[in-house]
């Protein structure tokens, strides 16, 4: 029998520093996120109305919990500019039982 999920790390990718901190301080500050990783330097190639693109993006990477995963999918979705965010969970599990813990009791 397999044990539930309760861990997520969810990925994002943004335009610009502003939207990626905006995105990241929203989900701290409302307890659907422990953590946010804002990575920059990401270039990302895609099929966009039938043509190959590119753009330089930043890579957000989400501590959160399955629970509030709702929450964080509905808030990326408010503050993004994107018609089609990228947004992506991915299942903790396994990891450090304390810093687990302390994602589980920083979100709500």
């Amino acid at each position: 029998m397999s044990k539930a999920i309760k861990h997520l790390l969810v990925l994002t990718t943004c335009p610009g520093s502003i939207t990626a901190k905006q995105i990241a301080q929203d989900l701290v500050a409302n307890d659907v996120a422990a953590c946010v990783n804002v990575i920059p330097g990401l270039t990302s190639y895609f099929k966009w109305s039938n043509k190959v693109d590119s753009d330089d993006e930043l890579l957000l990477l989400i501590k959160t919990t399955s629970d509030c995963y709702p929450k964080v999918e509905k808030r990326i979705k408010s503050l993004h500019p994107y018609e089609l965010p990228e947004i992506i969970a991915v299942p903790i599990e396994e990891g450090f039982a304390d810093y687990l813990r302390w994602i589980e009791n920083s979100t709500k």
